[in-house]
C-alpha cells in the first residue's frame, strides 16, 4: 500500500499568486476605530466666540472713495478708468493725508478673480488708507 502526497502533475507545486487581503482589512478596521474614537477629542479645542455677521447699511458721503473692479480686472476711480495700480496708488496717497481720512469702498464684480481685489487692498494699505470696506448686494429675503 502506497500513499501519494502532493499534486498529480509530476511533483511541481503550483504557486498561489493571489494577495491575501485579510490582514489589510484588519488594519483598516483598526484604523477606522481609532479615528472614530479620537476625532471627538481632537474637535474639542479652545472655546471661542466667533464673530456674528452684521450687515450695515452704508451711509455714503461725498468724501468716500469708490473703487470699482470689473470681472476683467480693470480699476475705476468713481467714473474714471485707471491704467494700473500705480495710478490707483497716486490717487489713494492724496486721499490718505486728508483729515478725517475718507473710507475706501471696493465694489468687485461677482466674477472678479480675487487677485484683482487683493491688488486694490494691497495698494490701499501701501498708500496708508486705514478703512477699506466691501460693498455687496443684500441677500434675497424669500
Amino acid at each position: 500500500m502506497s500513499m501519494s502526497v502532493g499534486s498529480e502533475s509530476g511533483g511541481e507545486d503550483q504557486l498561489n499568486s493571489e494577495i491575501n487581503t485579510t490582514p489589510l482589512v484588519d488594519i483598516m478596521l483598526v484604523l477606522l476605530i481609532i479615528f472614530l474614537i479620537t476625532s471627538p477629542v481632537v474637535l474639542k479645542l479652545q472655546k471661542i466666540n466667533l464673530p456674528q455677521e452684521v450687515n450695515q447699511v452704508v451711509k455714503t458721503t461725498p468724501e468716500d472713495v469708490n473703487i470699482v473692479v470689473n470681472k476683467d480686472g480693470e480699476f475705476w476711480w468713481n467714473q474714471k478708468r485707471l491704467a494700473d495700480t500705480n495710478e490707483l496708488f497716486e490717487f489713494l496717497k492724496k486721499e490718505s493725508v486728508k483729515v478725517p481720512q475718507p473710507v475706501v469702498h471696493v465694489r468687485g464684480d461677482q466674477d472678479t478673480r480675487y487677485e484683482f481685489i487683493g491688488k486694490v487692498i494691497y495698494t490701499a494699505q501701501r498708500a496708508g488708507i486705514q478703512r477699506v470696506g466691501f460693498i455687496t448686494e443684500p441677500p434675497d429675503k424669500g
